[in-house]
């Protein structure tokens, strides 16, 4: 983490990178949307997932019943409503929320995510304050059980089942113990009070589910997240701390560093090709062995079998890399993507094989649940749910173009691999995939999965595979008129950016706005913009908060009652972004504030 000066402080705190709206402004959208294009946030109703009558992809994560085994990771993806509410709309069930800690007053370097080929980020945990945090949720969880009561949407999502809410908080003991942390999670797990203040904001064609009995019960699950060198007495400490004082089931996250330097190393600059990634040695010595890992995961889950709570594990965290590309200010960034994929499924195969009856995996049938975040995909998530892991969550492919949009299609192709396979359902796929794993000689289908990666499955890992860059224009972006890719709405996890068709005279079909409060410049749709620009700082930004307008600098448009009453940019410009806002007449942007 970089060191950050008393003024860089004050000024993070007048200006914080994302402003959260409000429920009633996010449901406004929802409805303004849905009446005149038929999107939610810009989702198509085409992207929507709809469950496959025929095919059951359910599973039990810790015990609670998820309609479908993938969601957002812990990331960008989980931190906001309407984050939450894309991923829910196409199809994840199994959301595992952004990292909280103590420490809420981060400045995170700009920008902050490089998806150009395989994927990095310098981001550590939330960027909101706790109880920000706590409220997003508490929104996310409400807007969820009053669209999936919606009329309008119930021929696009049919039955859509349950889904689960995981929290994920860090880093150490003493922050999880002060009473900040602590009272999120006791507000995750009695959320009463703060549905209750919400139910006021549910107006209009929601207003019927005002008062609808909601579950307080937000999360009783909880992944622990630890810094890169965490001691494993403080990961058991804090484990021990969330069972006993919080009467959780916790799943603690490892790290692929567990494989050992030379190991990681081999895979990724030697097996995969990746010869300019620079792998940190130092960051091994301090992090979990292997060895220890073993041990621990075996006392934990005892530990928690004689407390009546359950334990699992998930791989894999991120690993820990020299900065050498130079996009993203910090010394030290964080690979994700294709090749964490390898280490994280050859690790699995490695504990299955040091744990035998441990894991709960085919060929193991152990009660350590093991879910999954590690480049997964739509070419992927069949083979590496065969394996037993549950959930596979993802973040990088999310941030590829068509963002949320191609979570639908994940499940529509997993739901082919289970009927192929004979299968019915994700438990008798599991069963198929694993006799056949057995009858080719393979202990497990794991060891099947891990031995492909390292031979003839390897190909889509390499850097050969995916050192091809976004495709370019040989043009400046400019403020109004753009290829209209809408790469920007897509690759934006904060869903920041939204599209209103050109007026009468504009030669594109699209103009593209920036909700300003809603963007982090994390610089991805930088990285995938055709044009030679940054649509965060190019495309009009638009404000409803007079401070934050005020604090910010360049080109900007302050609304009020959807109106222009302030800007930074010339007379012709202010009235044109007016003429477009006008376009969209019952746009509700006037809420953002809370």
């Amino acid at each position: 983490m970089s060191e950050q000066t008393q003024s860089e402080q004050t000024q993070s705190e007048q200006t914080p990178p994302l402003t959260p709206m409000s429920l009633g402004a996010l449901m406004g959208r929802v409805d303004h949307e849905w009446s005149t294009r038929k999107k939610i946030f810009d989702l198509p109703n085409a992207r929507i997932w709809r469950p496959d009558d025929d095919v059951d992809l359910s599973f039990e994560f810790l015990g609670r019943p998820c309609a479908s085994p993938i969601g957002p990771a812990a990331g960008p993806h989980s931190q906001m409503a309407q984050n939450i509410i894309l991923a829910w709309l196409g199809g994840g069930r199994l959301f595992e929320l952004q990292t909280v800690q103590v420490i809420d007053d981060l400045e995170i370097g700009r920008p902050c995510i490089d998806m150009e080929t395989i994927g990095y980020n310098i981001e550590w945990s939330q960027e909101l304050e706790v109880p920000q945090s706590l409220a997003e949720y508490v929104k996310a969880w409400m807007a969820l059980d009053v669209l999936r009561r919606w009329e309008p949407l119930q021929e696009y999502i049919g039955d859509p089942g349950p889904h689960v809410f995981d929290m994920s908080v860090g880093y150490d003991l003493a922050g999880i113990k002060r009473e900040k942390v602590a009272s999120f999670i006791s507000g995750m797990l009695d959320a009463t009070t703060s549905i209750d203040a919400l139910r006021s904001e549910l107006t209009g064609p929601f207003a019927q589910f005002a008062d609808l009995d909601f579950s307080p019960v937000i999360s009783d699950t909880l992944t622990l997240s630890t810094f890169h060198g965490c001691p494993p007495e403080e990961i058991e400490s804090i484990t021990k701390h969330l069972i006993d004082e919080h009467e959780l089931d916790v799943i603690v996250k490892l790290n692929p560093t567990l494989l050992g330097y030379d190991t990681v190393a081999g895979i990724v600059n030697d097996d995969l090709g990746y010869t300019d990634v620079p792998v940190k040695e130092s960051a091994f010595a301090d992090d979990l062995q292997f060895s220890r890992g073993i041990e621990l995961i075996g006392e934990l889950n005892q530990y928690a079998k004689d407390r009546g709570r359950k334990f699992g594990i998930k791989l894999t965290n991120t690993l820990v890399v020299d900065n050498q590309r130079g996009f993203m200010p910090d010394e030290t960034m964080y690979l994700s993507g294709p090749p964490l994929h390898v280490l994280a499924v050859t690790l699995l195969d490695k504990l299955a094989t040091a744990l035998p009856g441990t894991l709960m995996i085919p060929g193991h049938d152990g009660d350590v649940m093991v879910s999954f975040s590690a480049g997964v995909t739509k070419d992927n998530l069949a083979d590496t749910l065969a394996t037993g892991l549950n959930p596979a969550t993802i973040c990088s492919d999310l941030l590829k173009p068509g963002g949320y949009g191609r979570m639908a299609p994940m499940l529509r192709g997993l739901a082919k691999e289970v009927t192929a396979a004979g299968a019915s359902d994700l438990a008798s796929y599991r069963t198929a995939r694993q006799a056949s794993a057995v009858a080719d000689g393979h202990v497990s289908v794991s060891a099947e999965y891990t031995q492909a990666l390292h031979g003839s499955g390897a190909e889509p890992y390499t850097l050969a595979a995916n050192e091809k860059l976004p495709r370019a224009a040989d043009h400046e972006l400019e403020m109004f008129g753009c290829v209209a890719c809408n790469f920007c709405i897509t690759v934006c996890p904060n869903d920041a950016f939204f599209s209103i068709k050109s007026l009468e005279g504009m030669s594109d079909r699209q103009q593209y706005l920036v909700l300003a409060e809603l963007c982090n410049e994390c610089g991805n749709c930088m990285v995938f913009c055709p044009e030679d620009g940054d649509p965060a700082q190019i495309k009009p930004k638009l404000f409803t908060d007079p401070e934050l307008f005020a604090a910010r600098e360049g080109q900007g448009f302050l609304l009020d009652a959807g109106r222009v009453v302030g800007a930074r940019s010339d007379d012709e410009t202010v009235s044109l972004v007016q003429r477009l806002l006008e376009s969209e007449q019952g746009l509700p942007l006037q809420e953002v504030k809370q």
